[in-house]
């Protein structure tokens, strides 16, 4: 029994033994446990101590681009007055701006402004190197690696300072259209040249198609003077001369008639329009306009018998401004009709008319021809008028009309609509606006060849020489010569009525009339 009390005892005490031995494993364990969870903590407050060092370092360094900004900025306004090309890239083997700042960021000095919000396609954060960073930045042994993951870096954040040079701009110029330098200074951006170069080619394509019409109208007119003109193309003795207002007023004497008439034996003039007016605004013509007329008329038939003298009546019509000779009234037409028969009365052989700017379709014009003509023929006079040209290019007039204000010339339907109503009608081939000889000449060409092809053969056609010297816009005096007209004219009857006999010249003044101008007349027109 006592044994086995013994037996009993030592089995408890072994139990025992071996609880306390558990427990002291267990305790141990729990030694352990109570350990590692303060490794933990302790890693854990040393992860979040990095991690404020790296919000530290992240403040400092936006801190640091914050001053570099303020500092490129205030760099930019000291140097604001300096234009920089921002596409010039130096050839001359020197150092490049963007050379020069490579080499201050490598020397440790301070680098340029941050361009990560502005150039942000330049900078690549996955090539940062590694022995340039901040020392204020965690070792990236220790980071997180969430945050060291290229995937999940901003590249906002990157420097581009460290970026790839492969993909620097060779000439540390920002190409996404901000204009900045590597130093910081603005500068134009390319698109303004760009831009610059578009309108000049917009330009030039515009006064290309503008110019274009003009280029070819002109080329036609400097062949149209091409070629020789046909023989016997000379005076038809139907020319005409414009002679001035001092001949009726009193001022010329029958010396001057006597001087005229020796001028005028050896050519083809058998006209003279007198200047006797001008008709007032209202139509009247006062008598006292042309005092000496029967003198002169008288004068002129005892020294040139075979010549007829008219007179010339003219007047600024209103159909481009509030004054001037109102054809739509009738009252004003009246008093035309009983102006020309008091000239008539006074010995004059016809009635010549000037009225200008008369428009093309002018239907109170033909009105007042249809009259005329009835009054004229009654009395065995001769009705005259000075013409528009026609237009050279079709409906040019209404062209012209719309974008000047005034339409110069009268289409070819409305040029014969008044020469029917008339027996002579002599265009005005002058002031046209051509800047040499051979397109003035060109010109005049073209003008008798219209002209003809509309005018009735019972009625003279004449075409106007330049007796005049003046340079002023539309006649230029170097360009509009007699040689040059009287060669046209004889080019465009050649090749249209080479054989009209009712067809001559006008010459346009006599006051400002030259020997040159005379003598070319009788060398290329008379013999």
């Amino acid at each position: 029994m006592d044994e086995n009390r013994t037996d009993d005892g030592r089995e408890k005490q072994n139990r025992a033994g071996e609880n306390r031995t558990d427990e002291n494993r267990a305790g141990e364990n729990r030694t352990d446990d109570n350990g590692t969870d303060g490794n933990r903590a302790e890693e854990d407050r040393a992860e979040q101590s990095r991690a404020g060092e790296n919000r530290t370092g992240a403040d400092r360094a936006e801190e640091g681009r914050t001053d570099d900004g303020q500092a490129a900025q205030s760099r930019a306004d000291e140097d604001r007055t300096e234009e920089v090309q921002a596409d010039e890239i130096q050839t001359d083997g020197s150092p490049t701006e963007a050379d020069r700042t490579h080499a201050d960021r490598t020397d440790g000095s301070q680098p340029g402004p941050d361009r990560s919000d502005t150039d942000s396609t330049h900078a690549d954060p996955t090539k940062a190197n590694p022995a340039e960073a901040d020392p204020t930045k965690p070792d990236p042994a220790d980071a997180d690696p969430t945050e060291a993951d290229p995937a999940h870096a901003d590249p906002a954040d990157a420097d581009p300072a460290h970026a790839d040079p492969a993909h620097a701009d060779p000439a540390g110029v920002d190409r996404s259209g901000v204009g900045e330098v590597a130093v910081g200074r603005p500068v134009p951006a390319s698109k303004p040249r760009s831009l610059r170069r578009r309108i000049l080619r917009l330009t030039t394509a515009v006064l290309a198609l503008l110019l274009l019409p003009v280029l070819t109208a002109e080329t036609a007119l400097r062949l149209n003077y091409t070629g020789d003109p046909a023989p016997g193309t000379r005076t038809r003795h139907q020319d005409a001369l414009w002679l001035g207002h001092a001949w009726v007023d009193g001022r010329k004497t029958d010396r001057d008639v006597k001087a005229l008439a020796r001028r005028l034996r050896a050519t083809g003039i058998r006209d003279l329009y007198v200047h006797s007016g001008p008709l007032e605004h209202d139509g009247t013509l006062p008598a006292s306009d042309y005092p000496k007329a029967r003198w002169l008329i008288t004068a002129v038939h005892r020294e040139l018998p075979d010549v007829r003298v008219q007179a010339w009546l003219g007047d600024k019509l209103a159909g481009e401004g509030p004054d001037g000779l109102r054809l739509d009234r009738p009252a004003t037409r009246t008093a035309i009709l009983a102006s020309t028969r008091a000239v008539l009365a006074a010995g004059f052989q016809g009635a010549h008319f000037d009225l200008e700017p008369l428009h093309s379709g002018d239907r109170d014009y033909l009105r007042l021809l249809d009259d005329l003509r009835r009054l004229t023929h009654a009395r065995g006079a001769v009705l005259s008028v000075a013409a528009h040209q026609i237009d050279p290019l079709p409906a040019f007039h209404s062209f012209w009309g719309t974008t000047t204000g005034h339409p110069k010339w009268w289409s070819q339907a409305y040029f014969g609509q008044v020469a029917r109503r008339v027996d002579q009608i002599a265009v005005m081939s002058y002031d046209t606006m051509q800047p040499l000889q051979s397109l003035y000449g060109g010109y005049v060409a073209q003008q008798t060849s219209l002209a003809l092809e509309v005018t009735p053969d019972g009625t003279d056609l004449l075409m106007g020489l330049p007796f005049y010297h003046e340079n002023r816009f539309g006649h230029w005096a170097h360009a509009e010569t007699v040689p040059a007209a009287v060669r046209g004219v004889r080019l465009g009857l050649s090749r249209t009525d080479a054989g009209r006999a009712r067809f001559g010249v006008a010459l346009y003044v006599d006051f400002a009339a030259t020997e040159e101008d005379w003598r070319a007349y009788r060398e290329n027109w008379v013999r």
